[in-house]
């Protein structure tokens, strides 16, 4: 060795992959596995067999946790009700005791619903179908149910009384059906329908007021449409179809509106849907919804009247159209409304602040804020629930596509009156 060189360290190494560790080691776990299988092939037999029992456990375990999966299986939605008005009780599936019916009781497969001689409710399904269940009647939800296609099915019973219903846009697949006294209707998206069932006087029948349905009884199928009725009794072989006179929809004073008059009094001006096929109209006026002591029963040839001489207090007011013949239509809707006596001018003045709404598909979220002790609706329908500090949170029923106006009522107990209004639109 030179004299001119110094010793040194001298480091070498050599290149070796991950993917050759990784194949040396399973080599290695192999070659053992063998030499074990046959130094001992009853504990090796064993073990493979214990594992694989261990690894199906704890599949089925998993499996169970998470629940069966089946294609179109459904799941169980529960109705609420939206408006409620005199005596209605409510008696669930798994009680044999009724209760006071209020918003906060959601309706489940089996509940049953009943209204008394002035009580009302309105009840919206997860479909967007709702049932306003009138004066006198017992309804049984037989089923309400959503599955993984987002296909509902929603099924009532109208056991006594009568029912108006309507359908919304659902899903294709989806069933909304209503049974009466053995028969069953299947009605169509966006449909609407006036359903009776009488006992006692064994009537039975079903009004198309809107769109089309299916009928079903002892095998025999009728479809109705618009202003078709279907109509049988316990002892008929068969369902009798006729055609039915439209009835018109009220549109003024609507549904729970407070009227403010001064002490003079005013004239109030009644309002509804004009009818093609119609000559004239009954307009009836009452204290009650059963209407058996009207307080006005007028005939016109008009869609409209002036009332004048109404004094203070609850009032119902319903209208029906009627043909050449005389013949007259359905009852329609039974609107009420409360005149109120106004105070002095200062009384006008209420607050109402609204938050911006908030959507959820076709339901709108509206929440804000009105005087202490006030009342606010909602596009006719009142508030269920006011805070202490005048606060309000309401949801309204599905709305359609397109276009609509929402209405918002403040009054309080001296007169006083604001109203707001604002368009939304849904896609």
């Amino acid at each position: 060795m030179s004299s001119s060189r110094k010793p040194a360290i001298q480091i070498a190494w050599k290149t070796v992959t991950y993917r050759s560790v990784v194949l040396a080691i399973l080599g290695v776990a192999i070659l053992f596995s063998i030499g074990i299988r046959f130094a001992f092939p009853q504990f090796t037999a064993n073990g493979l067999k214990a594992a694989d029992n261990f690894g199906n456990k704890l599949l089925e375990a998993v499996a169970g946790a998470a629940g069966p999966v089946k294609s179109g299986a459904m799941s169980s939605e529960q109705a609420h009700i939206t408006a409620l008005d005199g005596t209605v009780r409510v008696k669930k599936a798994n009680s044999n005791s009724w209760v006071n019916a209020d918003y906060n009781v959601p309706l489940d497969k089996g509940d049953v619903v009943q209204t008394g001689s002035e009580g009302m409710a309105k009840i919206v399904f997860n479909d967007g179908t709702n049932y306003t269940v009138k004066q006198d009647s017992l309804i049984v939800v037989e089923e309400n149910s959503t599955n993984d296609q987002q296909q509902t099915n929603v099924a009532v019973a109208v056991s006594t009384g009568t029912v108006d219903l309507t359908t919304a846009m659902y899903n294709q697949g989806s069933k909304s059906q209503v049974t009466v006294a053995g028969a069953t209707a299947s009605l169509s998206p966006d449909s609407a329908a006036h359903v009776s069932n009488d006992p006692k006087s064994d009537q039975h029948e079903i009004v198309m007021t809107k769109g089309n349905a299916e009928v079903e009884r002892n095998g025999q199928i009728v479809h109705l449409a618009d202003w078709e009725k279907a109509n049988w009794r316990a002892d008929s072989a068969q369902i009798e179809k006729s055609k039915e006179i439209g009835s018109p929809v009220p549109i003024s004073p609507a549904n729970m509106m407070p009227i403010f008059v001064s002490k003079g009094g005013k004239s109030i001006e009644f309002s509804w849907t004009k009818m093609t096929n119609a000559v004239g109209y009954r307009i009836q006026i009452a204290h009650n919804p059963y209407f058996t002591k009207p307080v006005v029963n007028r005939k016109v040839d008009t869609a409209d009247i002036l009332v004048s001489g109404l004094s203070e207090g609850v009032y119902y007011w319903m209208v029906q159209s009627y043909d050449a013949h005389g013949k007259e239509s359905s009852e329609s809707e039974k609107n009420r409304f409360n005149i109120i006596p106004k105070q002095d001018d200062s009384a006008a003045v209420i607050a109402l602040d609204l938050d911006p709404f908030t959507q959820h598909g076709h339901v709108i979220e509206l929440t804000g804020k009105t005087e202490i002790g006030a009342r606010v609706m909602v596009n006719g329908q009142e508030v269920p629930v006011i805070g202490v500090d005048g606060s309000f949170h309401y949801f309204t029923p599905p709305l359609p596509p397109g276009e609509s106006v929402i209405t918002i009522t403040a009054q309080n107990k001296k007169g006083g009156v604001k109203t707001e209004q604002k368009k939304v639109v849904i896609q």
